[in-house]
């Protein structure tokens, strides 16, 4: 037996006589990804936070001069439900968005790193309005999805070539005083992981560490400790990117601090949930980069970044736990 979907109705009249305000309100109506039924009923999948929204929303057209009704109602029948799912059907939007990625792709050789920082956001921006108001999702879903993944691994591999796959293997618990004068490798050209894993290096694991930059893992010397390739003696595993591998092999992964700046260059490197901070350092990198001569002069550069980031998640620490004993 289906399950009819229950629905919320917003039933309107905007104010006449404010322009404005009737197309902030059209704006936010579309934005929510609202089914139009007839003019001044529009319709959206019920849940506690859409329901909520329309609320707000009404009160902010009756306080313009409008009306505004929320409703809760279920399908009629089974045939009304396929009928009302139909609305907000996504396909056209995802058919757009793929045709944008496909006419990026052509883009992508040449760009600059900060150029294709900028596209990646952009397109992501797109990608996930879409999927925000993609109620009942389908093929359609599936396909863009793929695309899209498919997308960020293409400018990935030209932003950040060589990038290590995820090794299934236990992490070992290390003494930092036995990796004390060590030299180490990545690959040349860094990227997020790359410069914050050196940047941990240097500044809490050993302080007296040299770096050598590669043109591919195969050159990585005997001598060397490398990172982040595949064969490198750090590098992902499970799921849990290099910078974090290193934290949890020298047993920093206790450093709140250094965990928020982990998840910040997790969601840079492999995805995951937003981080607020990831935006900013990502164009921050970019900018190094194209301006950097050099790895070294890069890693001097966003090891400054890192280190002004680190204070301040370690502060944000000591201000909440100051809070909570107070």
């Amino acid at each position: 037996m289906n399950i009819l979907t229950t629905w919320s109705l917003l039933v309107l009249t905007l104010p006449t006589e404010n322009a404005t305000a009737r197309m902030r309100f059209w704006r936010a109506l579309k934005a929510k990804g609202c089914a139009v039924l007839r003019d001044g009923i529009y319709l959206l999948p019920q849940t506690e936070e859409r329901e909520l929204m329309l609320r707000e929303l009404a009160g902010a057209i009756a306080d313009s001069g409008g009306t505004a009704h929320v409703l809760r109602a279920p399908s009629l029948d089974a045939a009304q439900d396929v009928e009302f799912r139909a609305l907000f059907d996504r396909s056209e939007d995802y058919i757009e968005f793929m045709s944008a990625l496909k006419g990026a792709r052509k883009t992508i050789s040449g760009q600059s790193a900060a150029e294709l920082t900028k596209l990646l956001r952009r397109l992501r921006k797109d990608y996930e309005t879409i999927v925000g108001i993609d109620y009942f999702p389908g093929d359609a879903t599936t396909r863009a999805e793929a695309a899209w993944q498919d997308f960020i691994g293409l400018v990935d591999t030209v932003l950040s070539p060589g990038e290590p796959h995820f090794a299934d293997r236990p992490i070992r618990s290390l003494s930092v005083d036995d990796y004390q004068g060590r030299t180490w490798a990545t690959r040349q050209r860094m990227w997020v992981d790359r410069v914050a894993s050196a940047w941990l290096i240097r500044r809490f694991i050993d302080r007296d560490a040299s770096f050598i930059w590669i043109a591919s893992p195969s050159a990585c010397p005997k001598h060397a400790l490398g990172f982040d390739f595949d064969g490198a003696a750090f590098s992902h595993v499970g799921e849990l990117v290099t910078f974090e591998v290193l934290a949890a092999s020298f047993g920093l992964d206790k450093d709140p601090a250094l965990l928020r700046l982990g998840e910040m260059v997790h969601v840079l490197d492999v995805g995951g949930a937003a981080v607020p901070e990831a935006a900013g350092f990502e164009a921050v990198m970019a900018g190094a980069r194209e301006r950097a001569t050099d790895d070294n002069q890069l890693l001097d550069e966003m090891g400054r970044v890192l280190d002004a980031l680190y204070t301040h998640f370690a502060s944000a620490v000591k201000s909440r736990d100051a809070g909570g004993r107070a």
